[in-house]
């Protein structure tokens, strides 16, 4: 299986995760205070949503190039 193949597979899988689960998130550190013995710490929970027609995108772009690799 040669690279381009593989990049084909992974926008699929990319674009089929995108349109499974709409988005990720993860958690970061907004504030931290470090006073004598005391220590503070806020944690902020971000929220990345994918937009569906970058999902669908890739997903037709990775067909696309699997079809295009067959042919040539």
């Amino acid at each position: 299986m040669n690279a381009f193949k593989t990049m084909a597979m992974v926008l699929i899988a990319a674009g089929m995760f995108g349109l499974v689960y709409g988005g990720f998130s993860y958690v970061k550190e907004t504030h931290r205070a470090d006073i004598g013995p005391l220590h503070v710490k806020v944690d902020e929970n971000q929220q990345v949503d994918i937009p569906l027609w970058v999902s669908i995108g890739a997903v037709v772009g990775g067909i696309l190039m699997l079809v295009s690799s067959r042919k040539g």
